[in-house]
């Protein structure tokens, strides 16, 4: 006789982290803008929101949706998690909070990351627009901003660069507080409050495509009802 063997299976349930990832996002967007646009100067007060909004808000976003196997927000909150901790510690080593390690530094290479930064963007702008409007809108603006920054910090038309990273980095801010809001509130009644617009069809996934996750139009609570 074989042994019988029982296999139990314990579940962890957790909140879907969308809102919580955006929001953060939109909120280190909003204050660097205002640097950008020149409402505000320097960047010391900017390095909390930097570490604490748009780093750990994300990457904590992105844990628990790697654990709720959400691969589409996993890998895009966690990517802009990281960079959020990079560009704060970049800020921090050029005001001297390393000591005299900033004098030996090249701040052209924060340009490159932003440009290796766009690359990657591209990709995922392709799955925003499967995910929601409103996502997609916010990932082409960020293809807008990323190599404004990086051209502008290379001295490449810098007025005009700098300028349009602004304007950019500005609208994200206002259009991730939409979408963090609307994830909340529709998540939470379990319908559609404030909508996020339908995916635009252009690629059609596969059988093994995820869609889970509330970024994704078809997945929020039942996608076809609350998009």
């Amino acid at each position: 006789m074989q042994a019988q063997q029982n296999v139990t299976e314990t579940k962890i349930l957790m909140s879907d982290p969308t809102a919580l990832g955006v929001f953060g996002l939109a909120m280190v967007t909003f204050v660097a803008a205002s640097q950008k646009m020149g409402w505000t100067t320097g960047v010391t007060y900017l390095i909390p929101w930097a570490l604490f909004l748009g780093s750990m808000a994300q990457v904590w976003a992105s844990f628990v949706d790697f654990k709720k196997n959400n691969y589409f927000g996993a890998i895009v909150l966690g990517a802009y998690g990281l960079f959020w901790v990079a560009v704060g510690m970049h800020w921090a080593i050029s005001l001297g909070w390393f000591g005299a390690v900033g004098d030996k530094a090249d701040p052209r290479q924060l340009a490159y990351a932003c440009f290796g930064y766009t690359i990657f963007s591209l990709f995922i702008m392709v799955a925003a627009f499967e995910a929601n409007k409103v996502f997609a809108a916010i990932l082409v603006l960020i293809n807008v901003l990323l190599p404004s920054l990086g051209l502008s910090i290379l001295g490449i038309h810098r007025e005009f660069f700098s300028l349009l990273a602004a304007y950019s980095e500005l609208l994200i801010s206002l259009l991730g507080l939409y979408c963090a809001g609307a994830v909340f509130l529709n998540t939470y009644f379990g319908r559609v409050l404030l909508p996020l617009g339908k995916p635009f069809g252009f690629i059609q996934k596969g059988a093994g495509g995820q869609r889970k996750g509330a970024l994704q139009a078809a997945d929020l609570l039942d996608l076809k009802k609350i998009a």
